[in-house]
């Protein structure tokens, strides 16, 4: 939409998560001179980059009444993004050669990913405006289009409660488990564990492994396991029933079709035939979309793992702009999306930019649910953006009127994306596209000029009034 000629808007918005999105979101709220408040569960920033290796009472994550671990970290985690393509476009994601703490490889630990998101919040000053160990325990819209936020704090049970013109939902979506389905697994004798709870391959030594996924983590937790189990047995919907291969480098792990069924024995049959006597289910499937704490009488609603309505995957049209979501979209370039989509929600909140009508946003959302069912992809997958990543955030960009992504990243994503699948053992420490990377590096000199410091961006940046 073309700017708006209203008048400039300050509005008092409270965000939901200190992660990756929340923090972004916080800064861009900022910059835009909007007043803000970022609500944290944790006692650190992060999200779930924070790594513990504390789990949850419950391995697999059905019971509602179980102790809670926001993180999905396990602890051998690299990055499956080269970090050029993974940071902020406002404040690149360089290695810092000269600190011993920190990890310069090209696809760091989950430590570093960390160690930058600390920095970021340092540098902006969104560290100030974060409540620690304070948790959100209701949002609903007040009279006057204006939103309650009810939260307590770690440390006592006394619920408080604030009013808010807008409220930003960022509380991430890898921490409410999704299990599968299998025929005859309430008397199936063995042990099931949702990969939300895996940290390190030792608890599982000399053991017979099912491992349910295909998607990232998936092959990197089995490979992970491989080097303790006895056997590893990868079940996955991907490929043809009858399939069943040895995995390539490995003695003890193999590929099926998916589970057709588990017996009180604890055998485990696949649709490919094959019989496995194992001792572990390991779910490694996905999360669910979880929002325990939002009051919208219906308006939004998760069904399937799709929150919706929502229009860009942003705004509920029937509440937007003052409610807004940062950060449900996956499958790609995650970080940079984030900043975009925050940027457009703050210029939307300041009057900056404008939105269509109500009714031109349900009608943009029923016909992309309409294309979803028309190319057959299950509504689970509604915020997978992996098709269309580019076209988006493009689309985001012009709405924001910021330049386009950078070409450079573009190619160097999906130059990863084929890596990994030509190099799945060795993809972070091998690769062919070091012109992509120069053309990165003279980005972010490009970004050193405006103001930045050994690579990252100064919070000369941000308008005094926001620091």
């Amino acid at each position: 939409m073309q700017p708006t000629h209203h008048q400039p808007a300050s509005r008092n918005v409270a965000v939901i998560g200190a992660g990756a999105g929340g923090l972004v979101a916080a800064h861009e709220l900022r910059r835009e001179g909007h007043k803000v408040v970022v609500f944290e569960r944790g006692d650190q920033l992060g999200g779930t980059w924070v790594y513990t290796p504390n789990v949850e009472s419950d391995p697999i994550g059905l019971d509602p009444n179980r102790t809670r671990v926001h993180s999905s970290m396990y602890q051998s985690l690299r990055t499956n993004l080269p970090r050029e393509a993974m940071g902020f476009r406002d404040y690149p994601f360089v290695a810092i050669e000269e600190d011993e703490e920190r990890d310069p490889r090209r696809y760091p630990s989950h430590r570093e990913v960390l160690m930058y998101l600390k920095d970021f919040a340092i540098e902006f000053g969104v560290s100030e405006i974060v409540r620690f160990e304070t948790e959100v325990v209701f949002v609903g819209l007040v009279e006057g289009g204006k939103w309650k936020v009810k939260f307590k704090s770690k440390r006592g049970e006394v619920v408080q409660d604030e009013i808010f013109d807008a409220v930003v939902v960022c509380n991430g979506h890898h921490t409410e488990p999704r299990v599968a389905q299998i025929p005859g697994i309430n008397t199936w004798k063995g042990k099931q564990i949702h990969s939300h709870n895996y940290r390190t391959p030792e608890p599982f030594r000399d053991q017979v492994v099912i491992l349910i996924g295909s998607a990232t983590s998936a092959i990197d937790i089995s490979r992970d396991i491989a080097g303790v189990a006895k056997e590893v047995h990868i079940a996955s919907r991907s490929v043809a029933d009858e399939t069943i291969e040895k995995q390539p480098g490995y003695n003890n792990m193999w590929l099926h079709s998916m589970i057709k069924s588990v017996q009180e024995d604890g055998s485990v049959l696949f649709r490919n035939g094959s019989v496995v006597l194992a001792d572990v289910i390991l779910h490694c499937i996905g999360y669910k979309y979880h929002f325990p704490f939002l009051e919208t009488n219906g308006i939004v609603t998760v069904d399937d793992n799709r929150v919706g309505p929502l229009y860009k995957h942003v705004f509920p049209p029937d509440l937007a702009p003052s409610l807004s979501f940062v950060g449900l979209t996956w499958k790609g370039a995650l970080f940079p999306m984030f900043e975009f989509q925050s940027k457009w929600i703050a210029g939307i909140l300041s009057n900056r930019i404008a939105l269509p009508s109500q009714e031109e946003m349900m009608e943009d959302v029923k016909a992309f649910y309409s294309s979803l069912e028309a190319s057959g992809t299950p509504k689970r997958y509604t915020h997978n953006i992996a098709d269309y990543q580019p076209g988006y955030e493009d689309w985001l960009a012009a709405e924001c009127g910021c330049p386009a992504f950078e070409e450079w990243r573009k190619q160097m994503y999906f130059v990863a994306i084929e890596n990994l699948f030509e190099r799945p053992e060795t993809y972070r420490d091998e690769w062919e596209d070091h012109h992509l990377v120069l053309q990165a590096h003279e980005d972010f000199r490009k970004v050193t000029l405006n103001g930045v410091e050994n690579g990252h961006v100064t919070s000369n940046d941000v308008p005094p009034s926001s620091r």
